[in-house]
């Protein structure tokens, strides 16, 4: 390939810095929330996206209004990356009353059906027949929307994985079916739960168009991404989309992770989602590091300034949750 026809096939400089900015805010949200939880201003439990967050941003950027999304316990990357509000999500995991659900939900179960994010989800596999559910209303409806449903490894053992993908597939569903694949269902890593490690021949099996991508490379996964959404707008769904990753800590923030060896989690941190993008941005797009610089310190000052509405918030009060709870 030519010079030329390399730099005419680049991505743009506008993409590049919205996988970096995106990534770097989800990794700002996830550790700074950390230290929100050891402070005890968030109770319950708290599963980071860090180490994961090139999957979400890469799907999400390939993706237009109108679309839906379905998410995990794990969500908080998927919200961000879908353009949630920091403001109201800190708040939410604060339980303050101006958060996505009043505080009600909290870390597992953030949601914005208004703006097609369909919620994160406690129950593992259950948001894949919620994205399925979707995919169906928008194929009666005559609209072109696709849905994406974020799963997991662990959840593919879930009835719910074959019973939502063959649905999807019998019907022609514009349904992409993203594994969010870290190797580990809480602590049972992947190899002690499935003889064949490959998720993505699951779908193979089925009729579904089926692929695998290192979900550490954001650029990777949105082109991935693009590809299956613009088939699935052609009536060519379902499709699902394995994408190969590690966490960088334990299941859940008091989960110190000792059963990760200590090499393995060495080699996928030397392939940081959020130093890809950062070093994909600069070395594609000829930014300097003044201009990265100013990225990160203005995502920083975003989460700083959220934490300080967040904690000003008030909290719904026992007569309003008795009133909410009433309605159910």
């Amino acid at each position: 390939m030519s010079a030329h026809s390399s730099k005419a096939n680049a991505p743009s400089r506008e993409l590049l810095e919205k996988l970096f900015r995106t990534a770097y805010k989800i990794r700002v949200f996830e550790a700074e929330g950390i230290k929100l939880y050891r402070q005890g201003l968030i109770r319950g439990y708290f599963h980071p996206y860090l180490g994961q967050e090139g999957i979400a941003t890469g799907v999400c950027a390939a993706l237009k209004d109108g679309d839906y999304i379905a998410s995990t316990h794990r969500g908080h990357g998927h919200c961000i990356a879908w353009g949630a509000s920091i403001n109201k999500m800190v708040a939410e995991l604060l339980q303050k009353d101006t958060g996505y659900c009043r505080g009600y939900g909290g870390s597992m179960h953030i949601a914005d059906i208004k703006a097609g994010n369909l919620g994160a989800n406690g129950i593992v596999g259950a948001g894949t027949p919620l994205g399925v559910g979707a995919a169906l209303a928008s194929q009666i409806k005559g609209s072109d929307a696709v849905t994406v449903t974020f799963t997991t490894d662990g959840a593919s053992n879930n009835g719910t994985f074959m019973e939502s993908l063959n649905l999807a597939a019998i019907w022609n569903l514009a349904f992409v079916l993203v594994v969010e694949n870290n190797q580990y269902a809480v602590s049972t890593k992947i190899e002690e739960s499935t003889r064949e490690v490959d998720l993505y021949k699951r779908g193979l099996a089925i009729g579904v168009e089926s692929y695998q991508v290192d979900g550490n490379d954001p650029l990777a996964v949105y082109n991935m991404t693009k590809d299956a959404v613009e088939k699935c707008r052609r009536g060519e769904g379902p499709i699902l989309i394995e994408a190969k990753t590690y966490r960088h800590m334990g299941h859940h923030v008091n989960d110190p992770g000792k059963y990760m060896p200590a090499d393995r989690l060495a080699y996928y941190k030397e392939r940081d989602p959020v130093d890809r993008a950062r070093n994909a941005l600069t070395e594609m797009s000829g930014i300097d590091q003044s201009e990265i610089d100013a990225i990160e310190n203005e995502i920083r000052e975003e989460f700083e300034a959220a934490v300080e509405f967040s904690k000003a918030s008030g909290e719904v009060t026992i007569a309003d949750f008795r009133e909410f709870a009433a309605a159910y």
